[in-house]
């Protein structure tokens, strides 16, 4: 068994390439190997600004040896009277390898026996390397110095290594040998590697961090480290961790100052210039900004005052802009920005964002009237959620939609409410962030998400596997969450058929749409819950009604089938439900006759079924377990299909009925028992 190191030294890689390209390049050589049948026990990607790197553990030396077995021509066709190969029986041996010792009868027909020889491991990859690696996909890739082949960067150089014995490739005009680069600013900067243990340390010594774990953790760290000799905390989310980590390849953090003044804005305006503008780590203590932020440098050597002070004037001239925008910004009343809406297009053919609040400020009015919510704070936020949308440090700033809107009401003396519910309509942010907590936020959310979704499907871009056109995925997950999470009972196909009826472009088939948005909408719901859930048990509890007209009743539903999936009684309930579904090849509405009655499990069942209380589910399902017998013994006992069709068909009534029951829970057919 034997390691392989291969590294590709680029130009500096865009950080948003280099997660995209750690994937991809696992990914190919792992299905190299597998469909060239060499063994691996695993294969780890490191990464930097500068290079792609992959070391292959306990890799095979070779190809196994093969034999196959290939079928030929019958036995009359392969041989002549004579008992000499004919033409066809000849044409096979040459076909399998010209070789006639190879050649034998089995069941009356001529086989080969083929040999093949398994190729080294170092071949093959001599072979099959270039074309893996120009096979990886990223943005904006581009050709250099006159070559057709496209990469990410220009690649600079390449190592190749099989335990301590360089194995020669090339990608493009670049050949490989045993020598890296170190760290730009370090004095050892080209390395040789002489075998595939010593790659990972040999760069740390050059100030390379190559393992992007490591080095993240390190900038954890050291900026913690940092944070602490202030008395303050680091702020960082995980994008901007992971963007700072592929940013440089020696992180250390350096404290910079800025004039306390700025801290007379708002702090999510500065955190969003330091973090996401200049990727700068804010500092806080006791929960409040202070004037001092982190920056992670790629530098090597003592004298940081050159780097400090150019982040400093960077973050001022960026933090003077914001304040210049603030006070323009505030110069008049907020609401007074709901006119200039007007200027500003949604989607093509789906009007202005105006006319998009005026739809939001419809579907937020209804719902707030289905909820028993407060119709005016409701209506105010929904009138001015997207106010903030012309104003000047959003259109500067994108990513403080929502956030300034609530400071500039706040500052025009809106309500506490108002100003709330405009912040949090946007939430969650993500797939795993906070939700509205108030029912203002709650409502203008998703009557702004669902106003987004259906415009979307209205104009035919509803998502693919590649494509999220307007997010509308996000959108779903946020309206789901917030339904289920807080409580939330409202009709979703009633509230898609009044959003779609507002739209200024309405769909040509309207019964295709719903059908289309609806099963969208199921299927997010049922990958949403699939981690707390078994998925047959949400398909069937989908299945007998659809959960978008009460996602908290299907919750309730699917929770019940979840607590009693595995009691003693439930396989043999199963399959009594499943019993009557077949019977039934359509519902039965009419009425059970009690003077029908000709066998006395009839009558009993019959008594058991009124006993049913539906009232809550727990009540519908223990009604159901105690049936159960009943049911068992009615199958036993009687012919549903009698020669009387009176009985008969008083019979199928009151399986009819028993199935209503059932259907108020599941459909149990679905069910994986």
């Amino acid at each position: 068994m034997s390691k392989y190191l291969l590294e590709i030294g680029t130009e500096e890689l865009p950080y948003k390439f280099i997660p995209q390209a750690i994937e991809q390049l696992k990914a190919g050589f792992e299905n190299f190997f597998r469909n060239n049948k060499i063994g691996f026990s695993s294969i780890k990607v490191l990464a930097t600004p500068r290079r792609l790197a992959l070391i292959v553990d306990d890799l095979a030396d070779k190809q196994s040896d093969e034999e196959k077995i290939v079928k030929g021509p019958i036995k009359n066709v392969a041989y002549d009277e004579n008992g000499n190969l004919t033409k066809a029986g000849l044409g096979f041996g040459n076909k399998c390898g010209g070789d006639e010792s190879g050649l034998f009868l089995k069941d009356d027909y001529l086989h080969a026996r083929i040999f093949s020889k398994g190729k080294f491991t170092a071949e093959l990859i001599q072979e099959n390397v270039s074309q893996i690696i120009l096979k990886l996909q990223g943005p904006h890739f581009m050709r250099w110095a006159g070559f057709d082949e496209k990469f990410s960067r220009p690649i600079r150089w390449i190592v190749s290594i099989l335990d301590d014995k360089e194995i020669p490739v090339q990608i493009i005009d670049v050949k490989s040998s045993k020598f890296t680069r170190g760290h730009r600013f370090s004095e050892q900067n080209v390395v040789e590697i002489n075998n595939v243990d010593e790659y990972v340390e040999k760069l740390r010594k050059a100030y390379v961090i190559v393992n992007q774990d490591e080095r993240k953790a390190l900038i954890v760290k050291s900026a913690e480290n940092e944070a602490d000799k202030l008395g303050a905390k680091a702020h960082y989310n995980e994008d901007l961790l992971d963007e700072v980590t592929y940013l440089c390849e020696y992180p250390v953090p350096v404290v910079c100052d800025f004039d306390k003044r700025y801290l007379d804005i708002p702090q999510k305006v500065t955190v969003t210039v330091m973090s996401s503008h200049q990727r700068y780590f804010a500092l806080f203590k006791d929960g409040k900004l202070i004037n001092k932020f982190i920056t992670i440098t790629n530098y090597l050597g003592n004298d940081f005052s050159n780097i400090k002070a150019g982040n400093e004037r960077v973050i001022v001239a960026r933090l003077d802009d914001a304040i210049f925008f603030f006070k323009e910004d505030t110069k008049k009343p907020f609401a007074e920005y709901v006119e200039d809406l007007k200027g500003v297009t949604f989607q093509k053919g789906m009007g202005t964002i105006y006319d998009k609040t005026q739809r939001i400020v419809d579907l937020s009015d209804f719902i707030a009237t289905k909820l028993n919510a407060p119709p005016e704070t409701i209506k105010r936020v929904a009138l001015l959620c997207k106010a903030d949308l012309t104003t000047s440090l959003v259109f500067e700033f994108t990513e403080l939609q929502g956030f300034i809107g609530a400071d500039y009401a706040k500052l025009s003396g809106e309500d506490a409410k108002v100003v709330k519910g405009i912040n949090e309509h946007y939430f969650p942010l993500s797939s795993d962030s906070e939700l509205a907590e108030g029912i203002e936020g709650q409502v203008v959310g998703i009557a702004d998400k669902l106003d987004t979704i259906c415009a979307v499907f209205v104009d035919g871009k509803k998502p693919t596997g590649s494509s999220d056109p307007l997010g509308v995925r996000r959108a779903a997950l946020g309206i789901i969450k917030t339904l289920i999470d807080k409580g939330l009972k409202l009709d979703l196909i009633e509230l898609i058929n009044l959003a779609e009826s507002k739209l200024p472009k309405r769909s040509e088939n309207k019964k295709e749409f719903l059908a289309q948005i609806e099963d969208f909408f199921v299927q997010r719901t049922i990958i949403f819950l699939a981690d707390s859930y078994r998925k047959d048990i949400l398909e069937a509890c989908a299945k007998n009604k659809s959960p978008l007209e009460n996602l908290c009743d299907f919750v309730e539903r699917v929770k019940l089938l979840s607590n009693l999936i595995e009691s003693p009684d439930f396989t043999s309930m199963v399959e009594s439900a499943n019993r009557v579904s077949r019977i039934l090849k359509e519902n039965v509405e009419t009425t059970v006759n009690p003077n029908l009655f000709a066998i006395e499990e009839e009558k009993n069942l019959f008594e058991k079924i009124k006993e049913i209380e539906e009232e809550s589910y727990e009540k519908l399902f223990e009604g159901l377990e105690k049936a159960n017998p009943s049911i068992e013994k009615f199958f036993e006992k009687v012919l549903v299909m009698d020669k009387n069709e009176d009985i008969k068909a008083n019979r199928l009534a009151m399986l009819g009925m028993l199935k209503r029951k059932y259907d108020l829970i599941a459909n149990f057919g679905a069910l994986q028992i």
